[in-house]
């Protein structure tokens, strides 16, 4: 066989098997893609997104679209070809499979974790949006989470309100674990709760709970590195009574980062006129109880799906900015926002048509 012939052989040969490799060999990549918008203003499979009784609302128009992410399932296993085709698209984005499934999170437990923050970020929106509107909300410290194989465990149960901790006053979440970290490792203290059965009974009956109980804890050491602190194993949270009945109807979204869509759109449906004027506005990020909005993921694949969409603003987490400006698709503004009064003021300006004083997204 002619040399030439040989090596064009082995070439081809060797090309075959790189392909082949390509194919086969699964690689430690997980896939990103623009994910559906849904405008928190209408309709999803034939019911409004947003349902309030109790209370006067009023008719909005425009867009208010809360935006999504797909994401490979924790199973999926990629190849090289599918990760580098993923590299070289502008709609996708190939990122480890330890950054979506972090600790070899699987695909029913990653679903959970996304259901529960989904279902805080709904609260969080209700919270912040009637604040916005200075209408009172009753709030108070609970119980989130119990640590399997910790002190509280049996002692205390999620839902559980938190009252006081060695007899002084809970207002906040951050209280417990301050009252707790004074003492030292094996100390005992003193939680009083109100039980999550009672509390959950009084919620139904529109009554305050007032049967209290004391649990006493035995403390252990934290886990850190270097002094140790004093813990039980809990996490704290917040629980809310609305004054009037707020549903949110969406079903299959998972995570935090809609929230403050969904509090823009609360705000919108209960006071009158149009926040968006008639204009196409989207958006991400979580909020809080107090209205501060906070960063989120995949926030390149989110201004994509908005702009496929047709918006014309996207209302983008200060924290994601400089991210967003790399590569903003063409006539989409992104607007910088850190809080909810951010949010308002800058549909104000949209709504006026005072395009050059909003605080736009810049690079780096």
């Amino acid at each position: 066989m002619p040399r030439r012939t040989a090596t064009m052989l082995a070439s081809t040969l060797m090309l075959i098997a790189l392909l082949c490799a390509g194919v086969f060999i699964p690689v430690p990549y997980s896939e990103m893609s623009p994910g559906p918008t849904v405008n928190t203003l209408g309709d999803h499979d034939g019911e409004p997104v947003l349902q309030i009784s109790g209370h006067k609302t009023y008719e909005a128009s425009g867009h208010l679209n809360m935006t999504t992410v797909r994401v490979t399932s924790a199973e999926y296993k990629m190849n090289l070809v599918e990760a580098v085709y993923g590299w070289l698209s502008h709609d996708n984005s190939v990122v480890p499979h330890d950054t979506l499934y972090p600790d070899g999170k699987t695909e029913e437990q990653a679903t959970q974790e996304n259901a529960e923050e989904f279902s805080a970020s709904q609260e969080t929106a209700k919270v912040a949006a009637l604040k916005a509107l200075d209408i009172p909300v009753k709030s108070w410290v609970v119980v989130s989470a119990v640590v399997k194989g910790s002190p509280a465990q049996g002692r205390l149960h999620a839902g559980d309100v938190v009252k006081a901790v060695d007899g002084t006053a809970v207002k906040r979440p951050a209280d417990v674990a301050e009252l707790v970290t004074k003492h030292k490792p094996g100390e005992e203290t003193v939680f009083t709760i109100v039980p999550a059965k009672e509390q959950a009974a009084a919620k139904k009956e529109g009554r305050t709970a007032t049967k209290t109980q004391e649990v006493t804890i035995t403390t252990e050491a934290s886990d850190d590195v270097g002094e140790k602190r004093a813990i039980v194993g809990i996490s704290a949270g917040t629980d809310h009574t609305f004054p009037f009945e707020i549903d949110i109807k969406l079903a299959d979204v998972g995570g935090p980062s809609a929230g403050l869509m969904f509090a823009l759109g609360i705000y919108d449906k209960l006071t009158p006129g149009d926040l968006t004027g008639g204009k196409f506005v989207a958006g991400t990020g979580t909020i809080d109880d107090d209205g501060k909005v906070g960063p989120i993921g995949g926030i390149g694949m989110k201004t994509i799906g908005a702009h496929d969409k047709g918006a014309q603003y996207f209302l983008t987490p200060e924290d994601n900015c400089a991210a967003a400006a790399e590569d903003t698709p063409d006539g989409l503004t992104l607007v910088k926002v850190g809080t909810i009064d951010d949010a308002l003021g800058a549909l104000k300006d949209i709504r006026a048509g005072k395009t050059a004083d909003l605080p736009k997204c810049t690079k780096g």
